[in-house]
């Protein structure tokens, strides 16, 4: 199904012909936080071409990938198990690439499935499970996740809910999850805005989640 061939017998090649082609792995990496509309995955996606969109998402269905399913008289993008397996892969992709971000360009957004996928993948269960169950609900514009820590278990969904500390941010809060920036500096700065409940919770979000830069 893919259009390059590294002509090599390896897994690492295979895998490259499945998921190495541009948008690919992006497109699982908002699958992966959960099931999505055809539309849904353009606007996460904002630069795709939907020629491309359209061919990447019929390339990775016939992998096994992902698949079509009907959900309330509507069809969505989900992956099988085997797109699933590549989680940790995506995670630890992205704790590799935050290394290297640096600060965002004026131009780049943050979205909510990214968001997402950050905060799985700075997630310290080990830390959370000595810490009061906690919700936050982050805001990035008109969207905003649910973040729900209760122990060392983590579920970030979208939209919005009853929460201990809602907060409005963007693409700086990266500054805040690598620890540049401390809490209480990152509200003085405007990179975090506490919209309701307790600032001196989002101290507790940063030792939540956490990446080294």
């Amino acid at each position: 199904m893919a259009a390059r061939d590294y002509g090599q017998y390896c897994g690492i090649t295979r895998a490259l012909e499945l998921v190495g082609e541009r948008w690919a792995l992006l497109i699982v990496r908002d699958l992966l936080v959960g099931p999505r509309r055809y539309g849904e995955l353009a606007a996460g996606l904002p630069r795709i071409p939907s020629n491309i969109l359209a061919a990447r998402l019929k390339e990775l269905q016939e992998a096994g990938i992902l698949r079509r399913a009907p959900r309330s008289r509507v069809i969505v993008y989900e992956l099988t198990p085997y797109g699933r397996e590549l989680e940790p892969v995506v995670l630890a992709l992205g704790a590799w690439g935050f290394k290297a971000m640096g600060d965002p360009r004026e131009e780049q957004v943050l979205t909510p499935d990214a968001l997402a996928i950050t905060l799985r993948t700075a997630f310290r269960p080990q830390v959370a499970a000595d810490l009061p169950a906690t919700a936050y609900a982050a805001h990035l514009g008109p969207t905003g996740l649910l973040v729900r820590v209760d122990g060392p278990s983590l579920v970030v969904t979208r939209g919005d809910g009853p929460a201990d500390l809602a907060f409005a941010a963007g693409p700086s809060i990266h500054r805040l999850i690598s620890g540049e920036l401390a809490p209480g500096r990152a509200i003085e700065t405007g990179v975090v805005e506490v919209l309701r409940g307790r600032g001196d919770l989002l101290d507790r979000f940063a030792t939540t989640f956490h990446l080294a830069a």
